[in-house]
């Protein structure tokens, strides 16, 4: 059975995503950062068993901007997630991320005892932001904000432009920038348009410090499987990232060459891992 579309009502915000009814596991798949739930259909067919429901994330893909004057933060991402849960009805389920979704699935492992596994893909706890940049980084949000109601958004007349600024900007294939693009435009007079919010694009004001994620981190106490592609994103890089390993209870790292949508172009390879992982047959580290 494949994925199929699907839409909650969560604090009064629509919220769209993809859904699989299974037998096994419930699973709450969140997608990096403009991507959208799309970015598990290729992993959906290779772990059959599970009740997997990806989400787009508020702002991105099928569902709502986030009403004039809020703000992407990822303490509303955190509740957002939560929420989505009560949506659905369930109380302990295992959350799956990937890159900003792996950020905002761990920072929820860390805070709520109602997650029952972890499955983080290059990603683990955040990205970082020195602490001497504190001030440069909030005047750039501030300054970025106030020039934004002044941009125009972009319209392509087919989708091959938007494909193909994918396939470059993340080393994508044809096949996997596609499933992107189709759920992240939307149609609009002289052709497409992306339809994520342009607020995404807004620098973040304020980032967590190395120390901060570390603590968090300590603080996840569910198992966790950690996949990473192999050579390290220059923003997440070694030894940092497999560093951050060792502040969990009880995590454990796979490691393959790829890029950094390894989950989308070797989908059999990473549910491997996962399938393993969920079934209680990974190796802790």
């Amino acid at each position: 059975m494949t994925l199929q579309p699907f839409e909650l009502q969560v604090a009064g915000v629509r919220v769209a995503g993809l859904r699989r009814a299974g037998d096994g596991p419930r699973v709450l798949a969140l997608h990096g950062w403009l991507d959208n739930a799309a970015s598990f259909v290729p992993l959906a067919p290779h772990l059959p068993q599970l009740d997997l429901v990806a989400i787009d994330l508020p702002g991105h893909g099928h569902s709502a901007h986030l009403p004039t004057g809020a703000v992407y933060t990822t303490p509303a991402a955190i509740t957002h997630v939560l929420d989505v849960a009560d949506a659905l009805g369930w109380d302990r389920f295992t959350l799956m991320g990937h890159s900003m979704g792996a950020g905002i699935a761990s920072l929820t492992a860390a805070v709520s005892d109602r997650i029952e596994r972890l499955v983080a893909i290059e990603a683990l706890g955040g990205l970082r932001g020195p602490e001497e940049d504190t001030a440069s980084r909030l005047r750039e949000h501030v300054d970025a904000t106030r020039a934004l109601a002044r941009k125009q958004l972009r319209v392509f007349p087919d989708l091959a432009a938007p494909i193909r600024a994918r396939m470059m900007t993340n080393q994508l294939s044809e096949g996997c920038a596609r499933l992107l693009v189709e759920r992240g435009v939307e149609p609009v007079e002289g052709g497409y348009r992306w339809c994520s919010d342009p607020r995404l694009m807004l620098p973040t004001a304020i980032r967590l410090s190395e120390g901060q994620i570390d603590n968090l981190l300590q603080a996840i106490s569910c198992p966790t499987q950690v996949i990473y592609a192999t050579p390290a994103q220059s923003y997440y890089p070694e030894p940092m990232r497999s560093e951050r390993l060792q502040h969990l209870r009880d995590g454990r790292l796979a490691v393959f060459p790829g890029n950094h949508h390894l989950h989308m172009e070797h989908p059999a390879q990473i549910a491997a891992v996962i399938d393993a992982f969920l079934s209680g047959n990974a190796n802790a580290r």
